[in-house]
């Protein structure tokens, strides 16, 4: 690695925060520790951050506890003009936000101005359910009495946040835990701090208190222990996680003693299923972004793809084609269409997987090997014919640009290789055939199905998996928001009533 130092060129250099931020205040580390932020792109330094250990988490903890006692008092009307500034903040130095993105996690600069746009589809959602948050009133069995329900914001809520969209799920996150009434305390992954620790200082700017919106950041050494010490603070009420299901899994663990509420958001393995009477041209167009935005690292990016075999070779080639179309680069770089993976061990992964498939028979039709580029972290989008459920690829998730193609000759034979898994979070299909659609939209076993459509998420529609995916809803009317709040009953016995 280089020691070679990045002019990140901002518009505005108070954008660049590389202090943790607890209370209103950038502070260092217990420890006085820093570690490296590095371009995935050159594998160069160009930032450091503070190195948060499980000692500095009870001071944030208890400052978003203390924020709280008031931050809750305040109407839905204040919490969404609050939503509504930092949303417009955000907007206004999306530029920046760009740039800083672009260097954390080496998506192409106009892949990060589309996950700016899409984060703050979250913030400008939640100003709305800000407001509507509502009670009910229900209809008593015995006479006189009236039985109704109010929400309340459950308390401080812990943040643990992935590197592959890291505004995007942060702001997933926090938009509806601020609506809602809550505080927060976000630990960002350790390749991407830098963003999140801007969003803590436009939320200053918006005229969030003190103590309601907290960051840490942490390496990977100490992200288990920085993690565990959320999980179990006893003033933390509620958990929301994305990543993968083993770490999910341990989460949970920790939470279980304190019965602590939990929105786990965990791994893909997504199944692409293409029928016969497809629209090609439209599911070549769907799939390519979904499968090859930045270089496939999403949770719901298409990882199975299968084809009926009436129309694989003509879709292989097609895909092939539009595939070869796409350009590799650094993302500051004009016309780069796929950037680099943000972590070498990607690199890694992807290469085992088509070493595991050519082994077993398939046949590579575009791609398949690293490229060498400035030192950065770059593999060939991938396209491999011929996979069967044998390979590594029908297994695990490959968080990666390589893509398998697996032939199929029925319906009920391309749904039971789709729901072979251990995993539900999302599933897509492409067909024409209504009835057909109707019946993978019941027998797909995921919490999102796009039919003819490659992208499930938005912040209008509840997004959250099934089986080994996690539970709770992130976005979506009245679920996301709900996952903040508790629901109070209250029973009234009249007398006198005439």
């Amino acid at each position: 690695m280089g020691e070679t130092s990045i002019n990140l060129n901002l518009k505005n250099p108070e954008l660049f925060r590389d202090k943790a931020y607890v209370n209103g205040e950038c502070i260092e580390a217990k420890s006085g520790k820093r570690f490296d932020i590095i371009d995935p792109g050159s594998d160069d330094k160009f930032a450091t951050c503070p190195d948060m250990a499980s000692e500095d988490v009870d001071a944030a903890v208890q400052a978003a506890h203390t924020a709280f006692q008031s931050f809750r008092t305040i109407t839905p009307r204040a919490r969404a003009d609050l939503l509504a500034r930092f949303d417009a903040l955000i907007r206004e130095h999306k530029d920046d936000l760009a740039t800083i993105l672009v260097y954390e996690t080496g998506k192409p600069r106009a892949e990060a101005y589309g996950e700016i746009e899409y984060a703050a589809s979250f913030t400008r959602w939640f100003a709305g359910e800000a407001e509507r948050i509502q009670g009910t009133t229900f209809p008593a069995a015995i006479p006189g009495r009236r039985i109704f329900t109010i929400k309340q914001p459950l308390g401080v809520v812990a943040a643990l946040v992935p590197w592959n969209f890291p505004i995007a799920m942060v702001l997933r996150k926090a938009s509806a835990a601020l609506a809602a009434g809550c505080t927060m305390v976000a630990k960002p992954s350790p390749e991407t701090p830098l963003s999140a620790l801007t969003l803590a200082y436009l939320a200053e700017k918006a005229g969030y208190p003190k103590g309601v919106f907290n960051v840490l950041p942490t390496t990977l050494a100490n992200t288990p222990a920085l993690s565990e010490a959320l999980c179990k603070h006893p003033l933390v009420k509620k958990v929301s996680f994305t990543g993968s299901t083993r770490v999910g899994k341990i989460l949970s663990a920790h939470c279980a003693d304190s019965l602590k509420k939990l929105t786990l958001e965990l791994g893909g393995n997504c199944p692409f299923l293409v029928f016969d009477d497809a629209n090609l041209e439209q599911t070549c167009d769907a799939l390519i972004p979904l499968k090859f935005r930045h270089a496939g690292q999403a949770c719901i990016t298409a990882n199975r793809v299968y084809v009926q075999r009436g129309i694989y070779e003509k879709f292989a080639t097609l895909l092939a084609e539009k595939t070869r179309a796409l350009k590799v680069g650094h993302g500051t770089e004009e016309g780069t269409t796929m950037g680099p993976l943000t972590v070498p061990a990607g690199v890694e992964k992807v290469a085992g997987q088509v070493e595991d498939a050519k082994k077993n028979g398939a046949t590579v039709l575009t791609g398949g090997n690293r490229i060498s580029l400035n030192g950065g972290y770059f593999f060939e989008p991938t396209i491999i014919t011929n996979a069967t459920a044998a390979m590594k690829i029908a297994e695990e998730e490959t968080f990666g640009p390589l893509l398998a193609l697996f032939p199929f000759d029925t319906e009920e034979e391309a749904v039971k290789a789709a729901n072979n898994t251990s995993m539900g979070l999302a599933s897509y299909c492409f067909t024409k055939n209504v009835d057909r659609m109707w019946r993978l939209f019941e027998n797909l076993e995921a919490g999102m199905i796009g039919l003819n459509s490659g992208n499930s998420s938005a912040a209008e529609a509840p997004f959250g998996g099934i089986k080994d995916s996690g539970f709770g809803k992130e976005s979506g009317k009245d679920v996301a928001i709900n996952e903040y709040l508790i629901t109070k009953t209250g029973t009234l016995t009249l007398e006198g009533q005439y």
